[in-house]
């Protein structure tokens, strides 16, 4: 009788801090088969910690109590799976609060203490993926590339663009190999800023707002004047660089935008970038694979299409993964690699002198599986 392939756990929380993603995936011959998935919110009054620690305020004790309770809170959140499915290990990106490749020396930081989460759940746990490949030189992000080569290279020449916080795309050309991956630049996040502060919103839902109000030019082009947009890849950031308060910097001394108009101009500095990245690195893209919470605004993905054409823009979801779980899906596949012995980075992406096997290994209580 053949064997089913083993079942790993990815855990992930992105930059806009809205909850734990968790999915239970199977992996072979190039396949992806999400068993089962579920997002656990964070509760309100912890997000608004880990915003404000992702904003420099705070100290080393609540430091310390920040990582134990996101640890505590992915165990939580990868029980109720666990519970019905055998999973040989947990792969868990933790919550980012600080990345920082520009610094010196360059530093990446992600909380949710792994120990606590091997001890809660039992099972063996893989996480702190970024850190190793920024002692190799590189950026320590994106590190989806290398799974979205494993799971999309059959539809290449393809992009595959994760609209998360922070948007980052991965372009695959027409021998299934990675050209280039790299941070395009703000995605959801500034947009759900925008809707907290003006909107008394979560988020722009559907980008409803945002295909009612007009585009701002001068306020479009100060924000594209970032220096960000104008390096060359391998390329990384985050809400420290491009985050609320920088945006909220540049609003200083100018006229406050409708909110509507401040949705729809924060909705086209996401889709022109992006569609700018693959026009100018992977020109013959068949399509372009939106994955990430992005992928249910209806506003951005019709400016994206807009930018993009000629090339078709559709969800990940016509590849045969739900765009959700895509995020979730790549750590439970990097602690697949990390188990095998296998790196789980490319340089191409990085720019780390060589790929590397990524993250630490917390054993579980039965000893550690390979």
């Amino acid at each position: 009788m053949r064997r089913r392939p083993a079942l790993y756990l990815g855990l992930v929380s992105g930059t806009s801090m809205d909850g734990i993603d968790a999915a239970v995936v199977g992996f072979a011959g190039g396949r992806v088969r999400v068993v089962e998935a579920r997002t656990t919110p964070w509760p309100p009054d912890l997000a608004a910690r880990l915003r404000a620690a992702a904003a420099g305020r705070i100290d080393l004790d609540e430091l310390g109590r920040l990582d134990r309770l996101v640890g505590r809170h992915l165990a939580e959140a990868a029980a109720p799976l666990l519970a019905r499915h055998p999973v040989r290990a947990i792969g868990s990106h933790g919550q980012t609060l600080r990345h920082r490749p520009d610094a010196d020396p360059p530093f990446t930081l992600q909380i949710g203490d792994p120990a606590t989460l091997a001890e809660r759940t039992g099972v063996t746990t893989v996480a702190d993926f970024r850190r190793r490949d920024v002692a190799a030189g590189g950026e320590g992000a994106p590190l989806t590339p290398a799974f979205h080569r494993y799971a999309f290279r059959r539809h290449a020449p393809v992009a595959v663009l994760n609209l998360g916080g922070i948007a980052n795309v991965t372009l695959i050309d027409g021998d299934g190999e990675v050209r280039a991956a790299f941070d395009t630049g703000p995605g959801n996040g500034l947009l759900d800023h925008w809707a907290r502060t003006r909107l008394g919103a979560p988020c722009d839902r559907d980008g409803a707002a945002a295909a009612r109000g007009r585009v701002q030019p001068a306020l479009l082009e100060a924000l594209l004047a970032h220096p960000y947009f104008g390096r060359p890849p391998p390329k990384s950031t985050g809400p420290e660089v491009l985050g609320p308060e920088w945006l909220e910097g540049l609003l200083r001394g100018r006229p406050e935008p409708a909110p509507e108009d401040g949705a729809a101009t924060l909705a086209e500095l996401t889709a022109w970038s992006a569609a700018v990245a693959v026009r100018a690195h992977l020109p013959e893209a068949r399509r372009i694979l939106v994955c990430g919470g992005g992928a249910h605004n209806r506003h951005l993905l019709a400016r994206l299409a807009a930018h993009a054409a000629p090339v078709p823009v559709a969800t990940t979801a016509a590849a045969g993964l739900d765009p959700d779980w895509v995020e979730a899906a790549a750590f439970a596949w990097l602690a697949r690699e990390t188990l095998a012995s296998r790196s789980g980075s490319l340089p191409v992406a990085t720019g780390a002198a060589r790929a590397a096997v990524l993250g630490g290994i917390w054993p579980g209580r039965g000893g550690l599986r390979r």
